[in-house]
């Protein structure tokens, strides 16, 4: 069985999937310290491959579809939105950046627009009010102006 915890950088695999969890050996992080930890020393190296990089150990990690997620939104239509990580970071919302991919996912460029941010479904009901539809298109009103929802890439 894995040690899905402290010493998880030096178990087996770790990975980080779209439901916005980490896991070790395919066992769920259940500790929210490790796991924000985690998604804090996570970076790309220059061959593109992701890892967790605490002190002097290292391992590398396997990105199921983005390696971060918006796990809450704050504002609203007339002021903007704030995007909450699982890093804790925060972050203005860039409206021209959203985009749905297949299953209706909604994501967001983030990290200087660097990187894309799936949408955990909190995330999503928050900013939905904000969000209607205009004949075919989706469109979010931010800062009192409207932006197209395009579909991802």
């Amino acid at each position: 069985m894995a040690q899905a915890g402290f010493w998880a950088v030096s178990s087996g695999k770790i990975s980080f999937r779209h439901d916005g969890r980490w896991y070790s050996d395919d066992e769920p992080i259940n500790n929210p310290r490790i796991a924000k930890l985690f998604s804090r020393c996570l970076s790309q190296g220059e061959d593109g491959r992701w890892m967790v990089r605490m002190a002097d150990e290292r391992a590398v990690v396997e990105i199921e579809d983005t390696p971060w997620v918006v796990s809450r939104v704050d504002g609203d239509p007339a002021h903007g939105f704030t995007l909450r990580l699982n890093d804790d970071s925060e972050e203005r919302l860039e409206p021209a950046t959203l985009s749905v991919g297949a299953g209706n996912v909604l994501y967001a460029r983030v990290k200087g627009g660097r990187h894309r941010a799936r949408f955990l479904r909190p995330a999503y009901y928050q900013l939905a009010g904000a969000i209607e539809q205009r004949g075919e298109r989706l469109c979010l009103t931010s800062g009192g102006k409207s932006y197209e929802i395009t579909p991802a890439v």
